[in-house]
């Protein structure tokens, strides 16, 4: 990270982050709690190795991370994390189209699980099938790997695609208002804008998959499935998502929020 977006980071969270000295103790400089929150989230290091290299405590450093993302949601994320307007919708499906070939696509959604320590309630809801307990992650990104759309929170033991009915990019989309109303001839067919999804997503005129291969392709199947995975840069989101395995989730447990579930 260069000082400038470091400096940018510490301006921003400034109203949320900083604290005053008192009569008992003096507090702990807002460029320093930033810079503990962002070891952490860069390395994923445990909370006794990065209070040993800062000079404070195991609790510190926790608050300070849990801090940080309060305040990185409530300050940071309505600013960077947002609907797409006509003129940026446009932009997506150009940039992806120019990359991939792939006439007014704007992005591809997918979901990763969060490993957390089982909640003493509904622990079997979180309980996924991979045999742990985790929370779920979806997000949407563009051809760039930038993420526009964020749900995250739902338990681990729901299927993707119950996932996204919960969430509200799929309250937005379905009554088919959601996109703007910019649509090509494509094969005969009035395309509008669409996103790409897993085969676990219902098939929707807004998000496309690959035909299911049962043997039976036709060949403009298997150039069309070649096509979409070959721009299957839903990867990116996660990949982006993984990081969040590196950042001890497990163990930021132990502070839980008044509720687990949050969208963005």
């Amino acid at each position: 990270m260069s000082e400038e977006t470091y400096v940018y980071l510490c301006n921003k969270l400034r109203p949320a982050m900083e604290r005053q000295d008192t009569p008992f103790r003096e507090c702990i400089p807002l460029k320093k709690r930033v810079a503990i929150a962002l070891w952490k989230l860069a390395t994923g290091s445990e909370y006794r190795s990065i209070g040993h290299l800062f000079g404070v405590s195991n609790t510190t450093v926790c608050r300070c991370v849990q801090d940080f993302c309060a305040a990185a949601e409530t300050l940071l994320v309505p600013e960077l994390i947002r609907s797409p307007d006509r003129e940026q919708f446009a932009e997506m499906a150009a940039y992806t189209e120019n990359r991939w070939g792939l006439p007014q696509c704007v992005g591809a959604i997918d979901g990763s699980h969060i490993p957390i320590f089982a909640p003493q309630e509904y622990h079997c809801d979180y309980f996924n099938r991979k045999g742990w307990h985790s929370i779920i992650l979806q997000g949407v990104v563009d051809g760039k790997g930038h993420f526009w759309n964020v749900f995250a929170g739902m338990p681990g033991s729901l299927h993707d695609a119950r996932v996204l009915r919960l969430s509200s990019l799929w309250e937005l989309a379905s009554p088919g208002n959601y996109f703007p109303p910019c649509t090509r001839d494509i094969g005969g067919v009035n395309a509008g804008y669409y996103i790409l999804g897993e085969n676990a997503y219902p098939l929707q005129n807004w998000l496309i998959k690959t035909f299911p291969d049962n043997g039976q392709l036709t060949a403009e199947h298997v150039i069309y499935n070649k096509r979409i995975c070959r721009a299957r840069f839903s990867r990116d989101c996660g990949s982006a998502s993984d990081r969040c395995l590196q950042l001890g989730v497990k163990k930021d447990r132990e502070t839980p929020r008044d509720s687990p579930y949050t969208e963005l």
